[in-house]
């Protein structure tokens, strides 16, 4: 993984065509319930719910399934009431790893992510044990073959990107999340396409993992990603894009 947005990137590509869409969408819908029973059902007042809506929309969610979503977040329809939980862990080779849950049962969630750990020769961790490796910002990966580093750095610096950096085969474009909406209607207008656009968190260092211990961290990444509660993860994991590949 040469870069912090390769996982991201592969997630979305591979979220747009295989039979996960079924899990995409309810774990879609929680964040859009979550937003709205938080901060209104209104997305021009509600950062997060806008950026939900519009993740629901780039992977085709009906209209009546995320305005449900959000009714039921707002009380105007009967819901599960979700908790937010993050747990904090060590992966294979020690990289950091965090994981964002929304559950209606605490226990059977831990239990779910403790059995991921474990079973791929981690473990979790205590409050606040990797939390300060990772920075959160917005994140907007777009293909080299949909742009190129000057005309990017002349749309997304102007408004109000922070860095861009250049990996294998695409342009991350960084921002704080402030900015985040700013930036990303920027390249909208200017009709570049982009794999990736979402608040995330961005590790400040990679940890370099290769051989068995990045195979596993691979398949731990699936197991994650196959959970209900689980709606991100993050790692500073480095995997060589040769694993990746095969795998």
């Amino acid at each position: 993984m040469s870069g912090h947005s390769k996982w991201s990137t592969i997630k979305h590509k591979k979220g747009a065509a295989d039979a996960k869409r079924g899990k995409i969408f309810t774990k879609l819908i929680k964040e859009i319930t979550v937003a709205a029973r938080m901060g209104g059902g209104d997305p021009e007042t509600n950062p997060r719910l806008r950026h939900a809506l519009n993740s629901a929309k780039t992977q085709n969610m009906p209209k009546d399934t995320f305005e449900r979503a959000i009714k039921k977040g707002t009380g105007d329809l009967d819901g599960v009431n979700y908790e937010e939980i993050v747990y904090e862990g060590y992966g294979p080779g020690g990289v950091a790893v965090l994981v964002e849950c929304l559950t209606d049962n605490r226990n059977r969630t831990i239990a779910e992510v403790r059995h991921a750990f474990n079973k791929a020769g981690g473990n979790v961790g205590t409050d606040g044990c990797v939390a300060w490796m990772f920075d959160k910002k917005g994140l907007i990966s777009v293909s080299k073959e949909d742009s190129d580093e000057e005309t990017l750095m002349e749309i997304a610096l102007e408004a109000g990107a922070e860095d861009i950096k250049e990996e294998s085969d695409s342009f991350d474009i960084i921002i704080e999340p402030s900015d985040f909406d700013a930036v990303k209607e920027a390249i909208d207008a200017a009709g570049i396409k982009y794999e990736v656009a979402e608040i995330t968190m961005i590790p400040q260092n990679m940890t370099k993992v290769d051989g068995a211990d990045a195979e596993q961290m691979i398949k731990f990444m699936d197991v994650l990603d196959d959970c209900d509660d689980v709606q991100k993860f993050y790692s500073n994991a480095d995997i060589p894009d040769e694993i990746f590949d095969a795998m």
